[in-house]
């Protein structure tokens, strides 16, 4: 009989998690998964935002591929004839679901599910809050942009505490509805991939208050690097405009730290009440009898920044913002409980997923199958591992290896290099100092032929 699969991703989840050797965070429901899975310690997206790394995930190809570089576009509009990794399963006789924000597009590729995608709705006061006083703020925020002539909606305060039970968030409704679609699922002759997306911790950092007071707010570290690396260039940083949109933070400058206080609170309020329903969703796996014919995927589509280089969000080819976390738990796999340091990359999820399941890697994937790394965590893997992020053109193409983060900025059109960047994991693991001056540049050139080479390998899927 094939396996099932449970795959699992959460928008905005950094590695901040207990698994992840952070005492502090109350994750105890990841933390067990990770008993029974492998965890990568080096796992990385193929860009730092939410579309263009669900749809690399998802496609099986990387974002110059698929050329979605932003918010907008979904795969079936960039890529219309694409296997998709949802669409393979279900060509293999599966029945595959999606729940909650698996795709950035709630209805995109719709020819990869049985049904329609289920994306639930709350009894909203507005816009996702619950508090009166958060609606108040919408009000002020929507009259001020209206007075200015701005003609957008307003955003909400970038946190909010209520005092209600799990499903009034969006969270909690999406793990009662993947109960129930479990016990569904349960009862047919065929094999599911069920595809579950949490969004918290994604802003607003909303979610029920006994989340908030697992946490004392003044013992919450703040970023032990809250400055911009030394030698950083005009492409590296953002003014992490995503946050700058809500009501209350400021439109430029730094965050005040009792803010950051408050915000770093919310962050880890919403990684516990994410993980509360993941073991909600696990638990009645186990109950219904799937957990030893199930592999589970659970994985953030990206990293994000907590005040680190005096910044907040993703939107960068940094290593906080590039590296995830991911767990792959299959029931015959010989690693269990333990973690590996090889480098691997989340367009690998789709031939994995593949060769785990027993079905065959379609050639248009860019990826290679990270599998037997289930049964031999300290093989010897990928040299490196690739991601990109796209400034007004240009593109920065980063390169993590063993020791080094390498970076080229480019020029879309000539691809001539605006700018370089190169960080030492070996003395640096924070990419507080941009060695690309300081280093002999036989270094440099053998980084950047190494890039060179390695991205066009990787196009073709031959890492």
């Amino acid at each position: 009989m094939k396996m099932n699969v449970l795959f699992v991703v959460v928008d905005d989840l950094r590695t901040q998690l207990g698994c992840y050797g952070i005492p502090w965070i109350h994750s105890p429901n990841i933390d067990n998964l990770s008993k029974e899975s492998l965890l990568f310690e080096r796992a990385y997206c193929q860009q730092a935002v939410c579309a263009p790394s669900r749809c690399s995930v998802l496609s099986g190809c990387r974002p110059d591929t698929t050329t979605i570089y932003d918010l907008q576009t979904p795969l079936r509009k960039a890529m219309p004839y694409v296997l998709s990794l949802p669409e393979h399963f279900k060509a293999n006789g599966y029945e595959t679901v999606s729940i909650g924000k698996v795709y950035h597009h709630a209805k995109d590729d719709l020819q990869g599910w049985s049904k329609e995608p289920l994306q639930s709705s709350g009894d909203w006061k507005g816009r996702g809050y619950l508090t009166d006083e958060a609606i108040e703020a919408i009000a002020r925020c929507d009259k001020e942009r209206k007075d200015s002539g701005d003609r957008r909606q307003g955003l909400g305060p970038a946190f909010e505490a209520a005092d209600v039970p799990d499903d009034a968030y969006h969270d909690g409704k999406d793990a009662l509805a993947a109960i129930a679609e479990l016990r569904e699922l349960s009862k047919l002759d065929r094999p599911f991939f069920l595809g579950l997306g949490f969004h918290k911790p994604h802003l607003p950092f909303n979610a029920p208050k006994r989340y908030w007071e697992m946490y004392d707010r003044e013992a919450l570290p703040l970023a032990v690097n809250p400055f911009e690396p030394n030698g950083v260039t005009e492409f590296s940083l953002t003014n992490f405009g995503e946050m700058r949109g809500y009501f209350g933070i400021p439109k430029e400058g730094d965050i005040p730290e009792d803010l950051a206080r408050d915000l770093i609170h919310g962050y880890c309020a919403c990684v516990s009440y994410m993980d509360a329903q993941l073991g909600k969703v696990l638990d009645e796996l186990k109950q219904l009898g799937l957990w030893d014919n199930t592999v589970i995927m659970f994985w953030g589509d990206h990293g994000w920044k907590l005040g680190e280089h005096n910044s907040w969000s993703k939107h960068t080819n940094f290593e906080v913002d590039t590296r995830a976390p991911l767990l792959a738990r299959t029931p015959a796999m010989k690693a269990e409980g333990r973690t590996t340091n090889e480098l691997v990359e989340f367009v690998d999820m789709y031939p994995t997923l593949c060769e785990l399941c027993g079905l065959n890697i379609p050639d248009h994937c860019e990826g290679d199958s990270f599998a037997p790394l289930l049964d031999r965590p300290n093989l010897s893997w990928k040299k490196a591992a690739f991601s990109q992020y796209p400034r007004k053109g240009i593109m920065g193409y980063a390169m993590r290896t063993d020791q080094y983060r390498y970076i080229e900025w480019r020029e879309t059109d000539s691809q001539a290099v605006r700018a370089r960047e190169l960080y030492d994991h070996s003395k640096d693991s924070q990419e507080n100092v941009n060695l690309i001056d300081q280093v002999n540049e036989s270094l440099i050139d053998a980084l950047s032929r190494q890039l060179r080479a390695g991205w066009e390998q990787a196009r073709l899927g031959k890492l």
